[in-house]
């Protein structure tokens, strides 16, 4: 009986510290849409809409979105699609994924003091483990803001480590190219002939694989 009582104890604390955690759209551009979990159709989406578990944001052209989910702010370019398979903060952590089906998106992390925040993207080609806040991907081109990045194709292979304001891709032999500089911080640079670049499309169907995973290094 004690041990029944116990357990009982043990669940209530934890589904106390460990709590689901909306998103909110904190700005929006052009069309940009909204599926909710469940949902049978997609839906015009406004500023200041919740965003919350397995709700697909989708972008149309010349069209943008900044979802904003705790410390961590995404911002959603144009033809992109993307899901948030999971979303969840507890008292000094915050753990969000997001599924990238097509398209590119900015991160940017800036944890509360004492609190940290993992972040994973998951794509078709590329794998990465950040040390720092602020990059943008596409799938296959990395472009590193701020901080340092590890990054490498998701079938294995070497791991490049990629410096702010570098850039690199993942080539056709799902191999990570030497990082080169970025001279215009706010530009990503296309992947060059014969890396098989990403090319954002919009539709139901898109699908992906693999990850990338951003672990923030705090000093």
């Amino acid at each position: 009986m004690k041990k029944i009582i116990l357990s009982v104890i043990l669940s209530s604390i934890l589904i106390t510290v460990i709590t689901a955690q909306n998103g909110v759209l904190r700005e929006i551009t052009g069309n940009v849409e909204l599926k909710h979990a469940g949902a049978a159709a997609f839906i015009p989406a406004a500023a200041g809409a919740q965003v919350s578990l397995n709700t697909i944001i989708s972008t149309g052209f010349r069209s943008s979105a900044i979802v904003v989910i705790g410390s961590s702010t995404i911002t959603v370019r144009p033809l992109t699609r993307l899901s948030l398979a999971e979303i969840q903060s507890s008292e000094n952590s915050e753990k969000v994924n997001v599924h990238l089906q097509a398209g590119r998106v900015r991160v940017d992390i800036k944890p509360a003091s004492g609190t940290r925040a993992d972040f994973t993207v998951q794509s078709s080609r590329a794998i990465a483990s950040v040390r720092g806040t602020s990059f943008e991907f596409d799938t296959v081109n990395l472009n590193v803001r701020e901080g340092k990045v590890l990054f490498g194709g998701s079938s294995g292979g070497p791991l490049a480590m990629v410096n702010g304001g570098f850039f690199t891709y993942v080539s056709s032999d799902g191999t990570a190219e030497n990082p080169v500089e970025v001279t215009a911080a706010s530009t990503m640079p296309s992947a060059p002939a014969g890396s098989h670049g990403s090319s954002p499309v919009s539709g139901a169907n898109a699908s992906a694989s693999g990850e990338l995973t951003v672990t923030p290094e705090y000093n």
